[in-house]
């Protein structure tokens, strides 16, 4: 596959400019809304505990001021980086970190982390500041937010895992994990799971062992013998993982997927498919042929853009592939994915305020 950097617009000063959002449709806004005020009437109702009601009023408090944050940078390009806080910079895991967020970085991508120390300090550090985010967990100990991405207008402060959690996986285009413990281990299983499950959009996840160590490597081995042996996952569910322990590959298994993928979206019964280049009819032959198993009646084929995709007008010129997925086998597309990557990729030749391959 051909790879490339690919130059993030800039401002006149340099500095890399937060990107517009789509136009939101007030109407479905305003009905959503009314909906939510009706969901605080009926907890008035139903005489909910004020532990309950605490809970419910604390979440939507992060999530709104979280959503308010990220909506500026919603079309641009980022990537979380998990791993554990207690890895100290002389680790090699550390310096595969530090070394992953100045790559992304420099191909226009935010890296996201839970912005304390270890791993996130060094996936931070590789970045620098301007192009850091950080999700900080507030626990009873009190998680010091990193020199980085401290006081940082990006930086949004959470009480809990759950919605933390939530715009980790929602609000980025790629995952990659260092190794870490138990919230490392549970953050890679949930954002699979979301994938597998059809929850969260396809996007790239890679795991990193530094050179010589095992860590993942195990937990691969582990995933093939306990759980692929035993029927408990789909040999092709392998395909939504990235092994390596070199960070070249990591960034080229990220950037990679969106050489030719752009992004996805399910329209009534069909989802589109959207491309930075025209696969040719005898291409869709080809895919019909390979991926007959997860198409539910009719055919791929190419389509313009859909009116329901009017509040996406940024991507209206791309050309896009459309067909009725049966909304399981999600492997099996991420397959398709790569396959299309792999045949259709080729040198970008757009920069600056032209380029899109780096932003949705």
């Amino acid at each position: 596959m051909s790879k490339q950097r690919i130059s993030r617009p800039q401002s006149s000063e340099g500095s890399p400019l937060p990107t517009e959002t789509a136009t939101p449709d007030l109407s479905k806004t305003t009905q959503l809304l009314d909906e939510m005020r009706e969901t605080i009437d009926k907890l008035e109702r139903d005489h909910a505990s004020p532990g309950d009601v605490r809970i419910i009023c604390r979440a939507v408090k992060e999530l709104r001021y979280a959503f308010k944050v990220f909506s500026q940078y919603r079309r641009a390009r980022k990537v979380t980086v998990f791993g554990s806080a207690r890895t100290l910079p002389d680790n090699d895991s550390y310096q595969q970190a530090v070394e992953f967020g100045r790559r992304m970085a420099e191909a226009g991508w935010y890296v996201v982390t839970g912005a304390g120390n270890g791993i996130m300090e060094a996936a931070h550090v590789g970045a620098g500041r301007e192009m850091s985010m950080g999700l900080n967990i507030m626990l009873p100990f009190e998680q010091e937010s990193n020199r980085i991405i401290s006081d940082d207008k990006k930086l949004v402060h959470l009480k809990y895992f759950f919605t933390r959690k939530l715009l980790f996986v929602k609000e980025v285009h790629a995952v990659v994990v260092f190794p870490g413990g138990f919230g490392t281990l549970d953050e890679l299983y949930e954002t699979i799971t979301l994938i597998q499950t059809g929850k969260r959009d396809l996007m790239p996840i890679v795991v990193v062992d530094s050179p010589g160590d095992d860590y993942f490597a195990d937990l691969m081995e582990y995933m093939k013998k306990q759980l692929l042996a035993k029927r408990l996952i789909s040999p092709e569910d392998l395909s939504l993982l990235k092994h390596t322990n070199s960070v070249a590959e990591a960034f080229d298994e990220v950037i990679g997927f969106y050489t030719v993928y752009n992004s996805m979206r399910y329209v009534k019964d069909r989802v589109y498919l959207r491309l930075h280049e025209t696969p040719s009819p005898e291409f869709l032959d080809r895919l019909n042929t390979e991926f007959a198993d997860i198409i539910v009646d009719g055919k791929i084929e190419l389509v313009p853009a859909h009116p329901f995709e009017a509040d996406e007008p940024h991507l209206a010129s791309l050309p896009r592939i459309a067909f009725k997925f049966n909304r399981r086998a999600f492997a099996r597309l991420r397959q398709m994915i790569d396959l299309i990557n792999d045949e259709l990729s080729n040198i970008c030749t757009l920069d600056g305020d032209d380029c899109i391959r780096c932003r949705i």
